[in-house]
């Protein structure tokens, strides 16, 4: 059990510009959802002797510092003309939980991201008005053994992955008392990303409605369906063997990791829901943009560059009775489609939209958005596999042992991420629960 000691909200430790952000295309079609993550830190030598309100007070003071680099994230979202977003930035700050468990560090077992770790994650109320939601909170959970747990929420609209882990790791460096270097300070100019008057020249089937299961109307019947999540490993041993699997007759490039992976995960999927054999199917990706673009975006560019794709609709049987090359090559193609005439095509048509609110999923009057339903027949995957230095951010405390996502929301998300620094890989998906024992099984048994 986890209880909550005391809250405080964090203003930058300096006046910062008042005004308002708007948001670049890439963000516009993003809910104002946040992204759940969580850090966990063994017990050492300096933890169990640190008072709880020293550490609490370096986390509040380095927090409030990098804020004032990073001030839009103490701002608060606001919905304008064609249900576009902008940020104010009013400096109303962020959210800072003290917390405490009853439980030790190895209670969590592998901190599997399902509803045992959802007490170390700080609660986004989605309730409140939108104006009034924090856009970054953080929890600091002490273990009753020692060790910690830094527990984030951050806003999908105005962060990705590269910038959110960026802010995380600059926030350490200075409550490790170091210094920042000019190249640290975050690009906070979204005319590098805007959108040129550039007008659509593709076919942006990522912006199409998703395959239905065979005889439905909607997606009414499998959204309501029971959802579990599970968590599997792959060693270093195994993800080689998937990646020579996939490129047994592949004459081209080679298959990445990420490629072989995630045409396995879809594999394993198909046969684990038992569909027709003439079900169509698709991946949904959601894919970093910066460097495809050209020129890419300097590497400081705080905001969420990211762009979805989806593979070509393929067939559950082929799915399953083609060799896997043939399945990591859809998922190629998803990639590969990505060029930067691709993503400034994409970046026109969300312009040209007079209301951007039906790119998110379904909005109702109020601003409110129930995200895309991304599962049965289909998958949405996520890779945490590049760009993203997963286990950096030392606050003064030593290296995390655990980093990952506190939260796999949906039927059919997944998340592909590195393991400690063995090589190892770990996949976090959710699936509908009747479907769950069977992809365990079909994932190590068809390895």
């Amino acid at each position: 059990m986890v209880s909550i000691l005391s809250s405080y909200t964090v203003i930058p430790s300096e006046a910062t510009p008042n005004c308002s952000l708007l948001l670049s295309e890439s963000e516009q079609i993003n809910a104002p959802t946040h992204s759940l993550t969580i850090y966990v830190y063994k017990p050492n030598h300096l933890n169990k002797i640190i008072p709880n309100m020293n550490m609490v007070d370096t986390m509040r003071d380095s927090l409030a510092k990098i804020l004032v680099h990073y001030y839009p994230l103490a701002g608060r979202l606001r919905m304008i003309q064609g249900r576009r977003w902008e940020v104010e930035c009013n400096a109303k700050g962020v959210i800072l939980l003290e917390a405490e468990s009853t439980r030790a560090l190895n209670d969590y077992a592998i901190f599997e991201p399902n509803d045992t770790i959802k007490e170390l994650i700080p609660k986004v109320d989605y309730t409140e008005p939108i104006e009034n939601s924090p856009l970054f909170l953080v929890q600091l959970t002490r273990f009753s053994n020692g060790g910690f747990c830094v527990g984030i929420a951050i806003s999908n609209i105005i962060t990705d992955g590269i910038s959110g882990t960026h802010f995380i790791n600059l926030w350490a460096t200075l409550a490790r008392r170091d210094t920042l270097e000019e190249h640290d300070m975050p690009l906070l100019n979204k005319v590098v990303l805007q959108s040129s008057d550039k007008k659509p020249c593709f076919d942006h089937k990522e912006f199409k409605p998703l395959p239905l299961v065979l005889g439905h109307a909607d997606t009414t019947e499998e959204s309501k369906k029971e959802t579990t999540v599970a968590m599997l490993k792959l060693s270093r041993e195994m993800v080689e063997k998937l990646k020579k699997k996939a490129n047994e007759g592949n004459q081209g490039r080679a298959y990445s990791r990420y490629e072989s992976i995630s045409a396995h995960i879809w594999r394993c999927v198909v046969k684990a829901r038992d569909g027709y054999h003439n079900q169509p199917t698709v991946v949904h990706i959601i894919a970093g943009a910066r460097n495809r673009l050209n020129p890419p975006l300097p590497l400081n560019y705080f905001g969420n560059a990211t762009y979805p794709t989806v593979t070509p609709t393929c067939l559950s049987g082929d799915i399953v009775s083609k060799p896997l090359s043939y399945v990591a090559h859809k998922i190629r193609e998803a990639i590969e489609v990505l060029t930067d005439e691709y993503l400034r095509s994409g970046f026109g048509f969300i312009r040209s939209q007079s209301d951007v609110g039906w790119l998110r999923g379904k909005n109702d009057n109020e601003g409110k958005v129930e995200s895309l339903f991304l599962g049965n027949p289909n998958l949405n995957i996520w890779s945490w596999m590049r760009n993203m230095p997963m286990y950096g951010p030392n606050f003064g405390w030593g290296r995390p042992v655990y980093m990952g996502p506190g939260a796999v929301k949906g039927d059919g998300r997944a998340f592909i991420m590195p393991g400690q620094e063995d090589g190892s890989v770990l996949v976090a998906i959710r699936l509908q629960s009747a479907h769950v024992e069977a992809f365990k099984e079909v994932f190590h048994k068809d390895m």
